[in-house]
């Protein structure tokens, strides 16, 4: 992984060497183009790439490194079809590479407004789920996702929930409430 600071770094969801389809200029004007998800922020990336640069599926890169020209913010919908087959995949890396990270998500969401709490916005996860979630934590911070597993009856792959709540952030643009996405 690139030694630079945590916020840049993105995971590759899709490397286009010959640039984008919908470029109308001839094939060797048209610089390489690599699609990223953001690991910290799980922003969504095009990175232009500079000459010479070579990047593959799941590399992780800085996107404001040396083999990054430009960089710039982009919605699902603009991914290409590559990189929108490779984004779960992608995710689910990042939960597992950092499972503190989500499982501290579960310790320490909060309510949102009087009747919403950010264990709500989780799928599958009701008043009767967020309760007793609240409850356990309380007696003892959860230490891992097979420990909340353990101790949260009817909590069915806690990993894969908060995976499922990151991609929906990242598909719905007009979402209310956001834990992940930036």
């Amino acid at each position: 992984m690139p030694s630079a600071d945590s916020g840049s770094v993105a995971v590759v969801l899709d490397y286009l060497p010959h640039g984008r389809a919908d470029d109308d200029r001839p094939r060797f004007q048209k610089p390489s183009l690599a699609y990223a998800l953001g690991v910290d922020d799980f922003g969504l990336y095009e990175c232009v790439l500079t000459e010479g640069a070579e990047v593959s599926f799941g590399d992780h890169v800085d996107v404001h490194g040396d083999d990054v020209e430009t960089v710039s913010r982009v919605s699902f919908e603009e991914l290409s079809g590559g990189a929108r087959s490779e984004l779960e995949y992608a995710v689910e890396e990042i939960v597992d590479d950092d499972e503190r990270r989500f499982v501290d998500h579960y310790n320490e969401a909060q309510p949102i407004t009087l009747r919403l709490h950010q264990l709500n916005l989780l799928p599958g996860i009701g008043k009767k789920l967020r309760d007793t979630i609240l409850d356990e934590r309380k007696r003892q911070p959860f230490e891992s996702f097979e420990d909340l597993d353990e101790r949260v009856d009817g909590l069915h792959d806690p990993r894969q929930i908060i995976v499922e709540r990151i991609l929906e952030e990242l598909r719905e643009d007009e979402l209310k409430y956001r834990s992940f996405v930036q």
